[in-house]
Parts: structure tokens; sequence; C-alpha cells
């Protein structure tokens, strides 16, 4: 006995956008590269290589809807929407390898510092905020409907501050001419990919792991469904998400004497969605118990 189904991750997902950024970033992740050999700057570099991963986050993103949009069939009776939570989880994972890539490229270059063109890397830094800026603009209003679309926002968020620190480290260099602080700004930039990626890495493992949801606790689900009048007792509830936004619930609810099995289950999936918007649930109603005593609550 089910409620309603139809709050899935992909259906309000700017697709038209995800290719513009798409087309942005790959455009200057290109021009960023060459503009980093011809500098010399590993800053640059590093930033370059976090349009790369940008640029992937897009691309699954956009692969992610077009397979999350394919219907229920026979072997997948949930869909594909969950492709898009593991295609998340593996952006993750490669942000952190090119983040360590990074730090490692930067300490070499602290043992053997080289010649860093201050005005040119400054250029070309401005121009990679303005591009970060456009690209945070168009994905900000979808970002905490999607868990790719949410990475690549954090990715380009991130850029957009590497681009920052890059137009510092420029700036200091032309300043001052020390070229070691291209290699200390590589490495600011690769440790503010940690804490972003963690948390979305986290909320990955979570789902796949069938946890319960951010934001919600499992006892009080069970304590609003047990205070629904009707309600005797419930066990086996089980509280997980198939997406970020498609969170979903089972129970066993035992009936009090004389209750009305169908009047109940309307009044708790009412409850269910009123507080916790709970749309995908599945209770069986039972008059007697089938769980052992000790599993009772």
């Amino acid at each position: 006995m089910s409620g309603d189904h139809d709050h899935g991750d992909m259906t309000n997902t700017p697709v038209s956008r995800l290719w513009m950024a798409l087309g942005l970033t790959s455009a200057f992740m290109v021009a960023e590269v060459i503009g980093g050999f011809v500098t010399g700057s590993l800053a640059l570099i590093s930033d370059a290589t976090h349009m790369l991963t940008d640029a992937m986050a897009l691309a699954i993103a956009l692969v992610a809807i077009k397979v999350g949009r394919r219907p229920a069939d026979l072997l997948r009776t949930y869909g594909y929407a969950r492709f898009e939570i593991l295609a998340a989880a593996f952006n993750a994972l490669l942000l952190l390898a090119v983040a360590f890539y990074i730090l490692y490229e930067a300490y070499v270059r602290l043992l053997q510092p080289q010649d860093i063109a201050s005005l040119g890397m400054l250029g070309i830094a401005v121009i990679g905020l303005l591009v970060n800026l456009t690209s945070m603009r168009l994905l900000a209003g979808h970002k905490d409907g999607s868990l790719n679309v949410k990475g690549a926002y954090l990715e380009v968020w991130a850029d957009m501050l590497g681009s920052i620190g890059v137009i510092a480290g420029a700036a200091l260099i032309w300043l001052t001419g020390w070229s070691w602080v291209d290699s200390v700004v590589a490495v600011g930039i690769g440790f503010m990919v940690f804490p972003r990626t963690w948390v979305l890495l986290k909320e990955c493992i979570n789902i796949l792991l069938e946890g319960v949801p951010p934001g919600m606790e499992l006892a009080e689900v069970e304590l609003a469904i047990s205070t629904v009048p009707g309600v005797a007792s419930v066990h086996d509830l089980h509280l997980w998400a198939i997406t970020q936004s498609k969170a979903s619930l089972t129970a066993h609810v035992v009936l009090e004497e004389g209750a009305d099995a169908e009047t109940v289950r309307r009044a708790v999936e009412l409850r269910l969605q009123e507080k916790f918007d709970l749309h995908h649930t599945t209770l069986q109603m039972e008059r007697v118990s089938c769980a052992p005593l000790e599993r009772i609550h």
C-alpha cells in the first residue's frame, strides 16, 4: 500500500543549463591548461585540473539524467534513478585522486622552483573567475534537488575560490618575485577539495547503504506513526532513500482492537506526508503482530 511515487531527482534538473555550464567549463579548461604551461604556473594547471573534474561532473550529471529518466522495468523495479548516486560517488573519488596529485606536484615544485609569467597567470585567472561565476549562476537554483547537480555546483564553487587564490598569488608574484607562492596557492586549492568532497561522498555512501536520509530521525518517525489513533504498535520500520529527494518507508503497523485498517493506513500516510514529506510509503496493517515479542516497540 503506497503513497505518491513521483518525487524523483531528475524531473526538474536543468539539462540546458548543464549543457551551457559544460560548454563554458570545457572551453576554458583547454585555455587554462595551455596558459598554465605557457606561464609555468602550477596553480593554473591545478585549477585546470579542477576544471576537468568540473567538466566530468557535468558530463556525468547529463548522462545520469538521461539514464535516470528511463522507466522501471522487470529487472529494475525502482528504475534507474540511483545511477545518479553511483555517478556522484565516482566523481567524488576522482576529485580526491586529483587533489592528491596536485599536492604531490606542488611538493616537487617547492623543492625546484620555476619562473612564473605572473601577468599572464593573472589574466587567465580573471577569465577563469568570470567563467566560474557564470557556471555557478546557471546551476545555483537547482543544486539542492540532485546530488549530481550539487556535486557539479560544489566543484565550480571551489574553482571560483581557486581562481581568486590564483589571482592573489599572481599579483603577489608580480609584486615580489616569489615564485614559490604559485605552489602554495596550488596546495591551497588542493586542500579546498577535501571537505566538500567528503561531504558529497558521505551523502552518496549513506544512500547506497540504505541509511536514514539526512534531516530525519527514525525514532521521531516511529513516534509519529505510533501516536496515530488506531495504532497499537509499529515494527519492521525501515527508512531509506532511493535518491537524495526520494525517501521511502516501509513498516508493519499493528492495529488496536476495532480499528479500521484502511482508515488508519490513510491517517498514517497523511501524517508522514505532512510531518516528514514522505510520499513513498508501504504499510502492512496487522491485527496481530507478526514480530517476535522482543522486536515489538
